[in-house]
């Protein structure tokens, strides 16, 4: 049996050695009528582990390949060569074997934990259920009731959204837009989607923000793309590291997010924000600009964004309803040349046909209602509020002294911890005293980080949550 094990990668050898041992057995090359290797056999021929080898069998057992009979061996099961030549398939490899990845474990921990009964939410990026405006939806439904066609609609999404998305953009964030340059999404995680699939290809290399909200994407991994890193300091990305990246290697893409950054919270400066646009006319770097918070700015002033300085077309500027209406609307989008837009829109055409028109119609009536300007306005207070609260309880932590930067805007608050800990340890000892957060190995390469969501978690229960944590803290820090 001439194989060789690839001791490099990381798949594990138990997987290797079954999967050679299925395509010598699906061929034909190993006979039912004989038993196959013994254990032994097979550990010494491969230099494995006897366990490895059993591990092996086991898995091949598991989807009805084999049979094991105690005292005489392990044989091909011989019903797959039967009248009804029914196998199972090995739905492992179909999980496992795939180029679209899954979150990492600690992700799939976080997103299934974090919802459980008594659990206080400061993980989850989005608006806690006093904050989404289910009364004003209420009113709207009653004063005006929908009588919409509910077949497809417009492939870039319903045009009379389109339309005032345009007012709504050239009176909060002063650009000039029109209807054909904008595709409505299913918020901005289908627009990234949608641009790393359409827009680029296995090999190309991206340029995203440390710590950011993209480094837990597995889309660019999955991709086959290549990311770089971008610092971010108080002032957002510094661009002079944005020229230093593109000398050693050729960027094909910029992601920011300028405006109260997911996780820091920070807001570039003015001049940073000219420089980068220089910088993309300079190389011919296209920026993907992600602005899902500036409607929250505390003090009120927004803006202006990378897009509505943008005189060349190098910004694709996406945003959506999620961080500041509700993201269970799922309405999201993206605006940029039409060109690129018509070829967005084709391959959201090939997923799922174009938006559903009953989220659209609702949210064009939220946005062109009085409603939506009393309900920013009561967002920004109540954030506020709720960031002030947190702090707050942070500062009573005995001890506590790191200086940590405070967000005048956005729904998360990036806090620095006094310790080298495990990030699956602190997290699972934090779920066991009743609240969630994410881990800032997540979100970047920095360590003895976490990112709390004041915007999620309800005001009484702020204090609370953070009480758990450091309880979490203190019984692993000892």
């Amino acid at each position: 049996m001439e194989f060789n094990l690839d001791r490099s990668i990381k798949k594990p050898l138990y997987k290797q050695i079954a999967e050679y041992l299925e395509k010598m057995i699906t061929s034909g090359e190993l006979s039912p009528d004989h038993p196959l290797p013994s254990e032994r056999t097979l550990a010494q021929q491969f230099n494995v582990n006897r366990s490895t080898i059993v591990t092996a069998y086991d898995e091949l057992q598991s989807i009805g390949l084999v049979v094991r009979k105690k005292g005489s061996g392990t044989y091909i099961n011989t019903d797959i060569w039967g009248i009804s030549h029914k196998r199972i398939p090995n739905w492992g490899r179909y999980v496992e074997d795939v180029s679209f990845l899954p979150h990492l474990p600690l992700e799939q921990k976080l997103l299934n934990d974090s919802n459980r009964n008594k659990i206080i939410n400061l993980a989850s990026g989005e608006l806690a259920p006093d904050l989404l405006p289910s009364n004003q939806f209420t009113s709207i439904l009653q004063e005006q009731p929908f009588h919409e066609h509910l077949g497809y609609d417009h492939p870039q999404g319903n045009e009379v959204l389109r339309e005032t998305i345009c007012k709504h953009v050239g009176t909060y964030k002063k650009m000039n837009v029109h209807p054909e340059s904008i595709l409505i999404t299913s918020g901005a995680q289908q627009a990234i989607h949608l641009i790393v699939q359409c827009l680029l290809k296995t090999g190309d290399t991206v340029a995203i923000e440390d710590p950011s909200y993209s480094y837990s994407l597995p889309v660019f991994q999955s991709a086959g793309l290549r990311t770089l890193l971008l610092p971010v300091d108080k002032y957002g990305v510094n661009p002079d590291d944005i020229i230093s990246l593109q000398k050693k290697h050729r960027i094909r893409m910029l992601f920011l997010n300028p405006d109260y950054q997911n996780p820091t919270g920070t807001k570039m400066s003015l001049e940073r924000r000219k420089r980068i646009l220089e910088i993309s006319s300079e190389y011919g770097i296209p920026i993907i600009e992600d602005d899902p918070y500036s409607l929250t700015s505390f003090n009120g002033e927004i803006g202006p964004t990378l897009k509505s300085m943008d005189d060349s077309g190098n910004v694709l500027y996406i945003s959506s309803l999620s961080k500041v209406v509700a993201s269970g609307l799922r309405i999201g989008w993206i605006i940029g040349p039409k060109e690129v837009i018509s070829r967005l829109s084709d391959g959201k055409q090939q997923i799922d046909f174009g938006h559903s028109i009953f989220p659209q119609w609702i949210a064009n009536q939220f946005l062109e209602s009085p409603y939506f300007d009393e309900h920013v306005l009561k967002l920004r207070r109540e954030l506020k509020e709720r960031r002030d609260m947190l702090i707050s309880a942070l500062e009573m932590v005995p001890k506590n002294n790191l200086n940590c930067f405070v967000p005048q805007g956005g729904i998360h608050y990036w806090y620095q911890i006094d310790a080298e800990l495990d990030d699956y340890k602190l997290l699972d000892e934090s779920l066991k005293n009743g609240v969630s957060f994410v881990p800032g190995i997540l979100m970047g390469s920095k360590k003895k980080y976490v990112r709390f969501t004041y915007g999620r978690g309800e005001k009484q229960s702020i204090k609370e949550g953070v009480s758990r944590f450091f309880r979490a803290l203190q019984s692993l820090d000892r």
